[in-house]
């Protein structure tokens, strides 16, 4: 035979190899594959196992980070704290809609790949992620603040209002003993609770809470875009872009809009004043 004619793996065609990677769920099939490409000199041989390797190794720093991301979590459950809750809240920010917090008790293990702060995770992945989340939680609670209260009591209260009744709904289904928060403490709850700055991306909880609550928010975005259409909802989230601005301008506020922000509050005004000029 000669030295540079490939081994056994020669009988199958490359697409067979490509479909096995294409396939691959697990460490075990990966390895498979490569063993099973070792010594076929053929390019495109070459190349399924240089991608089975990449996934491979991809796969196991994913794996690092994720259980960097639940040292905390784990460390609790070490000294026998049970229904550890991630608690954080989306749409501070926005000119329009309500703010929405999430909290999150996740299972012992989890495979959520790409779990991250929501304001990092790509759109398609993040609606990916709430599904999955959602699936493998023991626990999901939502809570939702509207925009007339946000204007009652300003929106820092709001938000901490907000992941008082997540928690609560959380509470409602599932046993939770400890909540670690993004950056904030949960006024109203008895429980134990860390704050952690930037916790949405340092804990696996808190990074599923922001997930699940950003998607619930963004979700009801885009129905008020249908019933407002001249605003744009659905594609900037309520946020000051140039688009939402001019808007503004051109239509003065709707019914959705956060009077008690200045933006909106001197839109209103610009609005009233040329009505009563047009009188």
């Amino acid at each position: 035979m000669p030295a540079d004619q490939p081994t056994k793996s020669r009988v199958r065609p490359l697409s067979v190899f490509r479909e096995m990677l294409r396939d691959a769920r697990t460490d075990t099939e990966l390895e498979a594959l490569i063993e099973m490409l070792a010594g076929d000199s053929r390019i495109g041989a070459r190349a399924v196992e240089t991608r089975a390797r990449g996934r491979l190794a991809s796969g196991r720093r994913e794996r690092e980070r994720l259980s960097g991301l639940l040292a905390l979590r784990d460390e609790l459950c070490g000294r026998g704290v049970h229904g550890i809750a991630g608690v954080d809240e989306v749409g501070v920010g926005p000119l329009a809609g309500p703010v929405v917090a999430g909290a999150v008790v996740l299972p012992a293990q989890i495979e959520l790949y790409g779990l991250d702060d929501s304001k990092r995770v790509r759109k398609a992945l993040r609606r990916t992620l709430a599904r999955e989340i959602r699936e493998t939680a023991i626990g999901v609670g939502i809570g939702e603040v509207s925009v007339e209260e946000i204007d009652q009591v300003g929106i820092y209260q709001a938000a901490l209002e907000a992941m008082r009744r997540a928690v609560a709904s959380l509470a409602r289904t599932t046993e939770v003993g400890y909540l670690l928060v993004d950056a904030r403490r949960v006024p109203g709850v008895t429980l134990p609770q860390t704050s952690i700055v930037k916790g949405d991306q340092k804990d696996a909880s808190i990074a599923a809470a922001s997930i699940v609550a950003k998607v619930h928010r963004d979700t009801h975005m885009e129905s008020l875009g249908r019933r407002y259409p001249a605003y744009g909802f659905e594609r900037h989230m309520g946020y000051g872009t140039e688009a939402h601005m001019a808007a503004l301008e051109a239509h003065g506020p709707c019914p959705v809009h956060r009077r008690s922000f200045a933006p909106v509050e001197n839109a209103e005004r610009r609005a009233l004043m040329d009505s009563q000029a047009r009188i």
